[in-house]
């Protein structure tokens, strides 16, 4: 199974994904690319902006897969 699929299944167990969590169970490093190829295969994927919650103040983005109607 390659990163895109594997990126899919988290998706449509979890709901959401980040890039930390992507590297972490997948070794996924360009999420961004990836997210890009679901979005162009017709999924419907939304990008949040998070804060960070650490002592460093950044951003993070957060996608969510949105369900079909």
């Amino acid at each position: 199974m390659n990163k895109v699929e594997l990126v899919l299944k988290h998706l449509e167990r979890y709901g959401s994904i980040t890039s930390w969590r992507a590297i972490k169970s997948y070794r996924a490093t360009r999420l961004s690319s990836i997210i890009y190829a679901l979005k162009r295969r017709g999924y419907d994927i939304r990008t949040i902006m998070m804060d960070s919650d650490s002592e460093y103040s950044s951003r993070y983005a957060k996608y969510i897969l949105l369900e079909e109607e």
